[in-house]
């Protein structure tokens, strides 16, 4: 469905110049608009796509525990911090590989990255299928993490090596779209398949996907001319002192870090405890909730890209759509930490319509430094983002923890309010941080 939308506005944004010339002899028949088409119509199938699969498994991955959550708990006796820290293993990982990750997709580009790093992800599955203790299965998730440490990025490079610039935000919305699918599948879905399979099986058919995934890559993908780096890999690491003392650079990042990190944390695990303890849902009503929220952030991930490079157009700046967005996710977050309909469903469609502010963000840091340093400017972000994740997912589980949970592990509202809330306020204090102008260190966005 989003593969079909993203066809059909590339066709109407993304002709050749000579199609969109105001001039009679533009009205007539062009001979290049066949050549146009297929030419993207091969681009999505053999790049888009294959890299949006690998990406929707890396959202499933990130969301099963939201859903599988009570299992591991039962049969492990893990509290609100273990959980949280065994979740949260999969964030470490993810962000301890950032930096060198964009220094691989600069020199070897995201073909050869991905396959080599998705082999991780499906060795890591199997492991989870079979641990018995929580350190295996902490050990499986972090391989989970590497594993799929390169799958939103390695999909940007190459984006950036085959999309003009000017519709990066479309392309990245799609992208994230795909990522919100996945994570419709790890709701409603799974909750479905644990009725006649359990989570270790379905970890264990998800090892074959994943590696099925990496061969398609591989096997799919054309390498691209021109995409690596010739420089020392040497200095390619110092070159990320570059990226790390621009002041744009930092405008951004806190925001964009607390709101991907609220975002992942709420939508990845305590979003399920949520509706369970506070709404008092029951599994199939939660399962269904988390389904909603998915298709949410799947529909605004492709609704803010779309708007983003529209009002690009007419003058309005992509850092500014960016802001829009984070006050809205902010906004909506509120309602979540008020109790405003606890168990009302349109809290959490508005929670994930703007959560992946951090679309319009990689758009913005890719054009800002130069093709060269692409990889490495997306993956600097990433890896401040899934450090943000790992802590902030694993604190909320101690907070939580602050207060006593019932006999079935159910913590009480006012704990997911105080939780919940700090998420909040970090956002807030952010959001202020943001709003110095940046000119006042003599640089512009």
């Amino acid at each position: 469905m989003y593969a079909t939308a993203f066809i059909a506005f590339a066709r109407q944004h993304w002709s050749a110049p000579a199609q969109r010339t105001e001039t009679a002899t533009a009205m007539a028949p062009d001979p290049n608009a066949a050549v146009a088409k297929a030419r993207l119509v091969k681009t999505v199938s053999m790049v888009f796509l294959p890299f949006a699969a690998g990406y929707y498994f890396s959202y499933f991955f990130r969301s099963t525990n939201a859903i599988i959550a009570p299992q591991l708990t039962s049969e492990l006796e893990l509290d609100g911090g273990d959980l949280g820290l065994l979740t949260a293993m999969y964030f470490f990982t993810f962000a301890a590989f950032q930096l060198p990750l964009g220094v691989l997709l600069d020199r070897y580009g995201p073909r050869r990255v991905q396959f080599v790093l998705l082999m991780f992800a499906a060795s890591g599955s199997v492991l989870f299928s079979i641990g018995e203790d929580i350190l295996v299965l902490a050990t499986a998730r972090g391989l989970i993490g590497l594993g799929v440490a390169g799958c939103l990025m390695a999909s940007i490079k190459a984006g950036t090596q085959w999309f003009d610039d000017r519709h990066w935000p479309v392309v990245n919305g799609c992208m994230l779209a795909v990522g919100g699918l996945g994570a419709a599948s790890a709701t409603a879905p799974m909750e479905a398949a644990l009725g006649f399979m359990d989570w270790r099986e379905i970890f264990l058919v998800l090892s074959g996907a994943t590696l099925g995934t990496a061969l398609l890559i591989f096997l799919v993908v054309p390498e691209r001319g021109g995409g690596g780096s010739n420089h020392s890999f040497m200095k390619q690491v110092r070159e990320l002192t570059r990226i790390y003392s621009d002041m744009s650079f930092w405008r951004i990042a806190p925001l964009t870090v607390t709101g991907m990190a609220a975002n992942m944390s709420i939508q990845g695990l305590w979003a399920g405890p949520w509706l369970s303890s506070v709404a008092g849902f029951d599994r199939i009503e939660t399962a269904n909730t988390l389904l909603f929220l998915a298709l949410a952030l799947a529909g605004g991930s492709v609704m803010m890209g779309i708007a983003a490079a529209w009002l690009e157009r007419r003058g309005v700046h992509i850092v500014t759509s960016f802001a829009v967005a984070a006050a809205f996710f902010m906004v909506f977050q509120a309602l979540l930490v008020f109790e405003v309909q606890s168990t009302a469903i349109w809290p959490w469609i508005g929670f994930g319509m703007f959560s992946n502010i951090a679309m319009i963000t990689f758009a913005h840091i890719t054009r800002h430094f130069p093709p060269e340093l692409a990889g490495r400017s997306i993956t600097a972000m990433n890896m401040l983002i899934f450090a943000g994740i790992f802590l902030m997912q694993y604190l909320m589980g101690e907070i939580l923890d602050l207060w006593v949970a019932n006999a079935a592990g159910q913590h009480p509202p006012e704990a997911f309010a105080a939780s919940f809330g700090a998420v909040l306020a970090l956002q807030v204090l952010s959001f202020l941080w943001f709003l110095i102008p940046i000119d006042r260190v003599g640089q512009r966005p």
